[in-house]
């Protein structure tokens, strides 16, 4: 359609489709400007503006732009025509996603229906971001588990990993970069790791996750070739604190700095299973 002069609103939009998705394939920013202007020129004129078509018009039109507030405006205004629209359901979802509204995102691409874009790795990495915002980390690292071994599934990883940390789901953290670490032998996955075991533990002993958790914990952190694994397994059990509470404490501000900080929080972590009749293998 290169040589097509538009005349109508169709043909304007046929021609902002065309360009938005050459630019997105090739990354050409001439083609994205172009997109821009058609839908723009759709979604500002006089007779288009009240419609449907004018309105997803300049929602595409500021989602090129990233401009995500404004996509969801214009897209929330018609959202209730568009229910069964795996196109409308996917841009309002990453949209929403992109402006923090998690909840409503993950309701949006939960409505997406077609299989092969359920498979895309955009879906797929937005849709376990909503549900790693939303408390349920088991439903991203199942997403996770359903992927072939690919780079999309070691990115989807790195995302879980980073995430569920940052979100404080330390278990699924930990799962994660436990991986990762098997995947590849870089000192960050075993630092972030052993940080994601310890904040485990926190949990656990603050009341707030199952001592089976602790479990799959300590089990991860021995599943590693990083040296420290080897000093913590010929610790002793000789080593008791008459405070756990000030163990952690000051523990905690040097565990990620100081090697055998490692050692010394695994002597807590074994104390207070002993204490708390919780099997460590």
């Amino acid at each position: 359609i290169k040589d097509l002069e538009p005349s109508t609103p169709q043909e304007y939009i046929l021609k902002g489709v065309v360009n938005a998705s050459v630019g997105q394939d090739m990354g050409s920013r001439e083609h994205i400007k172009m997109a821009q202007q058609f839908f723009q020129l759709v979604g500002a004129s006089a007779s288009e503006c009240d419609t449907i078509p004018g309105r997803q018009c300049m929602a595409s039109c500021f989602f090129l732009l990233k401009q995500f507030e404004d996509v969801n405006i214009y897209l929330n205004s018609v959202k209730a025509y568009m229910y069964n629209d795996d196109d409308f359901n996917w841009n309002y979802g990453i949209s929403l996603a992109q402006t923090g509204s998690f909840k409503q995102a993950e309701e949006a691409l939960l409505l997406v229906q077609n299989e092969k874009y359920k498979a895309e790795y955009c879906y797929v990495s937005w849709l376990a971001r909503c549900y790693i915002s939303n408390g349920q980390p088991r439903n991203a690292w199942e997403l996770y588990l359903k992927m072939d071994t690919s780079n999309e599934s070691f990115n989807l990883l790195q995302l879980i990993a980073n995430d569920c940390y940052r979100m404080g789901h330390f278990l699924y953290a930990a799962k994660a970069f436990d991986v990762l670490e098997r995947l590849d032998p870089d000192p960050e996955y075993w630092e972030g790791k052993r940080g994601a075991c310890v904040g485990v533990f926190q949990l656990v002993v603050a009341g707030k996750a199952h001592s089976e958790d602790l479990t799959s914990a300590l089990a991860m952190v021995r599943n590693t070739s990083n040296p420290q694994v080897r000093i913590i397994k010929r610790t002793g059990r000789r080593f008791l604190l008459p405070s756990l509470c000030y163990a952690i404490y000051q523990s905690y501000n040097f565990l990620f700095v100081y090697a055998n900080q490692v050692e010394y929080m695994l002597r807590i972590i074994h104390k207070w299973c002993s204490e708390n009749n919780v099997k460590v293998k």
